[in-house]
């Protein structure tokens, strides 16, 4: 009888998450919404100079200077403010790229003593920013998204996309540290392991975010490379709001890129564990791939609604669920072409780059061999569409 009532309550939530509450502001390729237009927000639009980028052009009149440019206020960029935008450019030689120091190199790595500033209470992470020897700041994260954080931002710099500087020690001593959440993972008051530092490039300035479903590349081959990047890392947290748009001080040039990288290498959706769906390598290895495939197109697993999670608490997290259900279409109906483009530049690292971008994120030697494997076949299913 108890068992019977717990399969009604399970089908009680699981109707009410599909029946009673709106979609969230994602739609699928082709599903227009009552307030964007249906074609691509690039028609029209002059060729763009080089692939991944739009064409130069004057700022909108009325708009800040680069020197000028708004704070950003966490909401999505206007089509209006975009202009000089990027979201890839050509890595060049992917062969010779160094995957542990990334792309700061060896020589930008952040210098000891740390001195603490403040801390940054948004996210689900703790975080926190210092200043370094040499004056610079960092955005320091701790727990379970720092290690694959680091290795993401390797793999997506490897292949054109923007990142951000990232490194991660596995000892800092942070001068002054003070800090609310995360306090378990402080050793004598001013001791941290495993963080990942992060630094936004020289000059850059974060103005907004950016849509997955109203951006300026959408429907190019770039932007459908980067929601094979997201399936191939299996990063399930594809929230608009991880998505920023920095912009040149000096050059005006706008750069779109996933800013927060942290919810990879894992599952494919949400889990009820932390350890589970953030650096874990049983759940990459376990985790779908490629889902299904037309002579034209191809769907991946990642990311996809948790279903188990709602499963499991009885819909009591039937809200987590909602709120997710409508980002699966950003790995599916993806052209075969532009994802066998992707593995093709993939497939041009070499195993040992492999490694080194999981020996950057410290991740123990066993946990790199079985990462490495599991990339290295998706890659040759990439390459095999």
């Amino acid at each position: 009888m108890l068992r019977l009532v717990r399969r009604l309550a399970i089908l009680s939530a699981i109707n009410l998450a599909f029946s009673g509450a709106p979609l969230p502001a994602q739609s699928s390729p082709g599903s227009p919404d009552q307030s964007t237009p249906a074609q691509s927000p690039v028609t029209g639009q002059q060729p763009a100079q080089q692939p991944g980028t739009l064409p130069e052009q004057p700022a909108p009149s009325g708009s800040a200077t680069p020197k000028d440019a708004k704070k950003d206020t966490g909401k999505p960029i206007s089509q209006a403010d975009i202009h000089n935008a990027s979201l890839w450019r050509d890595p060049g030689n992917i062969s010779a790229k160094d995957l542990f120091y990334g792309e700061g190199g060896k020589d930008a790595q952040p210098v000891a003593p740390f001195k603490f500033v403040s801390e940054d209470m948004n996210g689900t992470n703790p975080k926190f920013d210092v200043k370094d020897a040499t004056g610079k700041k960092w955005r320091v994260k701790l727990a379970e998204e720092a290690r694959p954080e680091v290795v993401a931002s390797r793999l997506l710099w490897a292949v054109g996309y923007y990142v951000n500087d990232d490194y991660l020690l596995h000892v800092a001593t942070i001068q002054g540290l003070d800090i609310k959440r995360g306090t378990n993972l402080v050793h004598n008051g001013q001791q941290v392991l495993d963080a990942r530092f992060e630094r936004k490039a020289d000059n850059n300035t974060k103005i907004a975010i950016w849509e997955w479903k109203t951006n300026p590349f959408r429907d190019t081959r770039e932007f459908n490379g980067l929601r094979v990047m997201m399936a191939v890392l299996n990063n399930w947290d594809l929230k608009d709001a991880n998505n920023a748009v920095y912009t040149d001080k000096k050059t005006g040039r706008q750069t779109f890129l996933v800013s927060d990288i942290g919810a990879t290498f894992a599952t494919n959706s949400l889990q009820a564990s932390r350890a589970k769906d953030k650096g874990n390598v049983d759940s990459y290895v376990a985790s779908k791939f490629i889902t299904g495939t037309t002579p034209t197109t191809v769907d991946f697993g990642t990311p996809s609604a948790p279903t188990g999670l709602l499963l499991k608490s009885a819909g009591v997290l039937a809200a987590n669920y909602i709120q997710r259900r409508g980002y699966d279409w950003i790995g599916q109906d993806i052209p075969r072409e532009d994802a066998r483009w992707i593995g093709s530049m993939l497939g041009q690292l070499s195993h040992e780059q492999l490694v080194d971008a999981f020996r950057a994120g410290n991740f123990p030697p066993e946990s790199i061999d079985q990462y490495v494997s599991t990339l290295e076949s998706r890659i040759a299913q990439l390459k095999a569409l």
